[in-house]
């Protein structure tokens, strides 16, 4: 069947470009899977910080803001972002962190501030008082409903005409005169335009399709859920996080939500979590917070896909018709709906001032070309 773009990979990235493109282009997402989402969309973290990644992931995420905030009719029923705000904590010898931290932040969140030990523990009771010594707020932060967000992006692709196809084990795709044929089990389908938002697997299949690898590198974050101090009401703690990135909390349904922050290296696969890393993570919250954590209740590992830049890949290749949407690294639901706007005016030919032209130029995969 002939489709004016074809999406690959139906998790966060793919859904929202579909969703966006699908208002006047014939669509067709594609997904290996049975349940779009199943692989780092389904597992994210789920916080949304202004203050999070390089300058480029910044400017993405203060663009997505209005959408998450006022999202188009019929999108959801429920709110998409919730209050929270985030903490950033350093030991004594972490302490000239502190300023540099706030520094970065404030271009983005006008009310960061820092904060004392004292303020800290008003705060976060459970927390050490000889491992914290100071640290930085961010009262923007909130969480994210992920799958309020996901199935609003697929029901409304849907909804404007969009074909979705799970369990889609696709065959090598092929360049032809008149643009790309695609084919798997049971179907088949031709576009003039690819779009590649494959995740961990983007480099796999641009080279199954004749397309130049970029150097995308998946990388495992492992996070688990533990019982929080007993006889402590989490729910409304911050998210904590250690300034320099080693570990990171957040209350979950009246339990805490751990991770040691973990950048391992992967190939692309089904992420499982190491022991190992559940213990260093353990360890590190156990030094900080006052708990005992003594069984794990759940536990689980996603792939983040990072660019050798850390920059996403967004826009067409050297090969005609392919289009990159990949190395959104743990970034990708918190700069969706930017990302989404901008990749869909590119295909289209169309010009955005959405962010500025540099974001855009940055997220160019020319610049991998030799």
């Amino acid at each position: 069947m002939d489709y004016d773009v074809v999406v690959v990979g139906a998790g966060m990235a793919g859904a929202s470009v579909a969703f966006e493109l699908a208002t006047d282009r014939r669509v067709l997402l594609l997904e290996r899977e049975t349940h779009p989402g199943y692989h780092t969309t389904g597992r994210s973290a789920a916080v949304y910080l202004k203050s999070y990644g390089n300058g480029v992931i910044r400017a993405l995420t203060a663009a997505s803001e209005a959408f998450f905030r006022r999202p188009p009719e019929g999108f959801t029923e429920t709110a998409l972002l919730h209050p929270r705000t985030a903490l950033l904590i350093a030991r004594a010898d972490q302490a000239h962190r502190v300023h540099e931290e706030l520094a970065a932040m404030r271009p983005f969140v006008h009310d960061a501030r820092a904060l004392t030990q004292d303020e800290i523990l008003a705060m976060v009771p459970s927390l050490r008082r000889d491992y914290v010594a100071g640290g930085v707020l961010d009262p923007q932060a909130e969480d994210m409903d992920v799958h309020a967000i996901l199935q609003g992006y697929l029901t409304g692709f849907k909804r404007r005409g969009g074909t979705l196809q799970t369990d889609t084990d696709l065959h090598a795709p092929r360049r032809t005169h008149t643009g790309w044929s695609i084919e798997w089990a049971g179907g088949a389908a031709r576009a003039p335009v690819l779009v590649n938002a494959a995740g961990a697997w983007a480099d796999m299949f641009a080279s199954s399709a004749g397309v130049r690898p970029v150097g995308l590198q998946p990388k495992r974050r492992t996070a688990f859920i533990v019982d929080g101090p007993p006889d402590v009401d989490v729910m409304h703690w911050p998210v904590v996080s250690d300034i320099d990135e080693q570990f990171y909390f957040r209350p979950d349904g009246g339990r805490l939500f751990c991770s040691p922050a973990d950048e391992t290296p992967s190939e692309p696969c089904d992420a499982q979590p190491e022991e190992i890393d559940i213990a260093i993570a353990a360890d590190r919250v156990m030094k900080a917070l006052d708990v005992e954590i003594r069984t794990i209740r759940r536990s689980w590992a996603g792939l983040r896909t990072f660019a050798p830049d850390r920059t996403p890949v967004v826009g067409f290749d050297a090969v005609q018709g392919f289009f990159w949407l990949a190395g959104q690294g743990g970034y990708g639901i918190q700069t969706a709906p930017a990302m989404a706007v901008l990749a869909a005016a590119s295909i289209r030919g169309e010009a955005n001032d959405l962010v500025a032209r540099s974001v855009v130029e940055a997220m160019s995969p020319a610049r991998f070309r030799p």
